[in-house]
């Protein structure tokens, strides 16, 4: 299979996600869960994503569409759209599968998920991240990572931003 066809295999719908899950829990894998709108890809996403990579066997990333990063960013965001997002994300050799989602919070994504381990920024309290009470449930795990100071989108456009 070419590298592009590996690029878009990961990229899936809610059913082809169901699938693609069901082939996994067969073989035994440990499913790690995350989600954001990751507009502009930066070195912190990379660390980011990374280390939740290695809490598991898959990556499975819900990404926020076009619509709910406008809601929660503002209405000059996303920078990229949904579809280069999903293009960048699913390129990244530790991400496994890539889905996104439109509601407020991936609460429904993680049902349908039900990740052995759930991940966040260290700036959640574990017991406050959506979805703790279903990966709690199944005695998951929830964790946490430090991301790295000074690396954010919102930093990125600022600068950009001050050089015009």
């Amino acid at each position: 299979m070419n590298k592009f066809n590996q690029v878009q295999n990961k990229i899936h719908t809610n059913e082809s996600l169901k699938k693609q899950l069901v082939e996994w829990e067969m073989t035994g894998e440990k499913i790690v869960f995350t989600n954001g709108c990751f507009d502009l890809l930066h070195k912190g996403h990379v660390d980011y994503l990374a280390k939740a990579s290695d809490l598991g066997t898959k990556l499975v990333l819900g990404l926020n569409t076009d619509e709910s990063v406008s809601k929660l960013k503002g209405p000059h965001r996303p920078i990229q759209d949904e579809s280069s997002r999903l293009q960048v994300i699913a390129s990244l050799g530790f991400v496994d599968a890539v889905v996104l989602f439109g509601e407020e919070t991936p609460y429904e994504l993680i049902k349908l998920v039900q990740p052995d381990v759930l991940v966040k920024g260290s700036d959640y309290k574990p017991e406050d991240i959506v979805g703790y009470d279903v990966v709690m449930s199944k005695n998951g795990e929830v964790r946490t990572i430090d991301f790295i100071p000074g690396y954010s989108t919102s930093a990125i456009e600022k600068k950009i931003k001050l050089a015009f």
